[in-house]
């Protein structure tokens, strides 16, 4: 097992509440950290139906049979209905670590978790590995393109799956099993055109209507199909930063994958060398650091506060504005691996719109990738 960031925040966790509630992508390794954190918990996975009837028939029961020791309750989502339970026996029981649940998030569960578990769970957010994970693990995260291609998922470093296989497999499972239940979507097809156009737009202000047209269907429906994706952890949206800037700014977010491996094989690419002459690389590269800062955060326990600035001209633009303890800071992405002034302009636009921002600075491609929100090898200060 790769060693994950996120375990000290799931240990602290585990000492301030009852229940433990580790969310994140499919196959992003919460069921191997949730073992691996608390080995003497009795594992029950709720996707086997067996152990799903059994748990739903006689709640009370099922929750006791750990009695004097700890409970994991994988794949919470396939039986959210037991939180109930969950939440009355903590209750009485009054002992913190008890429960750990894990779940790709899902619109009912994420209700159910608020209503039953309010004040009695600590959320973990693991998203796959991040490029400081992959070093310490002794994985060649080096090269740029290999990394945009391959992407972070646990299972192709673990099992060795070629990423082009592994992502087929992954977005048909998704369509196949998360959307068709949670849409009920009767053309498939046209959703997962969506998938690939939306991939396409990456880093992108996001467009709702020019996406309706494209694909067929009403703004009403991209905004219900985008809000499914955002829930189930394929992709994020990125907010204007606005704060004390005036209103002459632009108010769409852009849109991010968790997953480059996956933005990558939407796009068509089968292969690392084909990444450098893609004419999104630069958006691909951008991908990476965004959602690298992303993983910096939640890995330990922190709200995300990640921005972008554009104003509503769009003669100045930065890629990323992060706000950390009450300071601002600008960050311009270049997937250039030799660095130039240039590359700073907006950056120096935006310290003349916001003065009180600290010193921006410009992350790109070098020798060597960026590990989260730690830019010291591939980070060069602007004066």
């Amino acid at each position: 097992m790769i060693a994950r960031e996120l375990s000290a925040t799931v240990k602290e966790i585990a000492g301030y509440y009852p229940v433990v509630t580790i969310m994140g992508p499919r196959q992003s390794g919460k069921t191997t950290l949730a073992k691996a954190l608390f080995p003497r918990h009795a594992y029950f996975n709720l996707e086997t139906s067996h152990i799903r009837d059994a748990a739903l028939a006689d709640p009370r029961a099922f929750l006791a049979s750990a009695r004097g020791g700890g409970m994991i309750l994988d794949e919470i989502q396939k039986a959210p209905q037991l939180l109930e339970s969950v939440q009355a026996f903590v209750d009485e029981e009054k002992r913190n670590g008890r429960f750990v649940i894990t779940g790709s998030h899902q619109p009912e569960l994420a209700q159910a978790i608020s209503e039953s578990l309010a004040g009695r769970t600590g959320i973990a957010e693991l998203l796959p590995l991040s490029a400081s994970e992959l070093k310490t693990a002794g994985i060649d995260s080096a090269k740029r393109d290999r990394m945009l291609f391959a992407g972070s998922m646990p299972r192709i470093y673990d099992s060795r799956i070629p990423p082009t296989r592994f992502y087929s497999d992954y977005f048909r499972t998704y369509i196949e099993r998360d959307v068709r239940k949670i849409l009920n979507i009767a053309d498939l097809d046209r959703f997962e055109l969506f998938v690939k156009l939306l991939a396409g737009r990456v880093g992108q202000l996001l467009n709702r209507q020019a996406l309706a047209s494209d694909v067929g269907v009403s703004d009403k429906t991209i905004s219900s199909w985008i809000s499914v994706l955002q829930a189930s952890y394929i992709v994020f949206p990125l907010k204007p930063y606005y704060r004390n800037l005036g209103k002459r700014q632009t108010k769409s977010p852009k849109i991010y994958f968790f997953e480059t491996g996956l933005v990558s094989y939407l796009l068509g690419i089968r292969s690392s060398e084909s990444i450098a002459t893609h004419p999104l690389m630069g958006n691909l590269f951008e991908n990476f650091v965004v959602a690298e800062e992303l993983k910096y955060r939640f890995n330990r326990g922190e709200e995300a506060d990640v921005y972008f600035f554009r104003n509503s001209s769009g003669t100045t633009e930065v890629d990323l504005v992060v706000e950390r303890e009450g300071r601002i800071h600008p960050i311009e992405i270049k997937a250039s691996s030799t660095f130039s002034g240039s590359m700073a302009k907006g950056l120096k636009s935006f310290a003349a719109i916001c003065p009180e921002a600290e010193p921006g600075r410009v992350v790109y491609s070098g020798e060597t990738m960026p590990a989260a929100a730690n830019f010291s090898d591939t980070a060069a200060w602007c004066a």
